[in-house]
């Protein structure tokens, strides 16, 4: 009895991501500065919800206590909406790619779901196959920088067709190349990041030119692992 009470509250704790997506609705459909700031704010929480409920997961061994849930399917459920299309409703709703090109999000729209469609999205290696549709970080980084609209199609796009590209990105959920040094960079990102978020108009620009330090890195780090791998043969 209490391993399936445990089971059914990480089970619960994955679905808080849920009642984090419905927010982000409401937030981005209200449309305003301080809404916008919110919708980010729930966005970290729902990825500090997904960093975290795998290992729960395996704590409790949902698998096998609870075999005819599939929890997998619920993150998934989850993951699509919290760092997909909200993130892309946001992007439209708050003008980020300019009058007559928000069409363009469809691309990015598309190419998610093909990726999330993929049997090896996650690979056996423990990593991501093609970009990992990372869209409420772009969406955050597109918003507090206000790039030129141009610019931002641009990337939009470039990392969009990215997902087609069988680059594999670090998945640090897991042990793997890398995993405990990026853990640390990245769990200092987020709380640096939340903290922009937190202060927003208060943050000077540089900081968050600063803080891209380590998506580069993790994009950078993520290109060269995959160039070396199959330099040596592996696919």
């Amino acid at each position: 009895m209490i391993a399936t009470l445990f089971a059914w509250a990480v089970h619960l704790y994955t679905a808080l991501g849920l009642v984090c997506a419905a927010g982000i609705a409401v937030l981005v459909v209200r449309g305003d500065d301080e809404a916008f700031r919110g919708a980010f704010l729930l966005m970290a929480l729902a990825t500090a919800i997904d960093a975290t409920d795998g290992w729960l997961a395996r704590r409790a061994r949902v698998e096998t206590v609870l075999p005819r849930f599939d929890g997998r399917r619920l993150d998934d459920i989850i993951d699509f909406q919290t760092y997909t299309t909200l993130p892309l409703l946001l992007i439209w709703r708050a003008g980020l790619l300019g009058p007559g090109n928000s069409w363009w999000l469809l691309v990015p729209l598309l190419a998610s779901a093909y990726g999330f469609s993929q049997a090896d999205a996650k690979t056996e290696d423990h990593s991501f196959l093609g970009f990992p549709s990372y869209w409420n970080i772009v969406a955050a980084y597109l918003y507090l920088l206000r790039l030129p609209p141009a610019w931002a199609l641009g990337i939009v796009l470039v990392l969009a067709l990215l997902t087609f590209v069988p680059v594999r990105y670090l998945y640090t959920s897991h042990p793997g190349p890398l995993s405990t040094a990026t853990n640390v960079m990245g769990g200092a990102w987020a709380l640096g990041f939340v903290a922009i978020l937190w202060w927003w108009d208060a943050v000077p620009r540089a900081w968050v030119v600063l803080s891209l330090l380590f998506p580069a890195y993790y994009m950078a780090v993520s290109w060269l692992l995959t160039i070396r791998r199959h330099r040596q043969g592996r696919r």
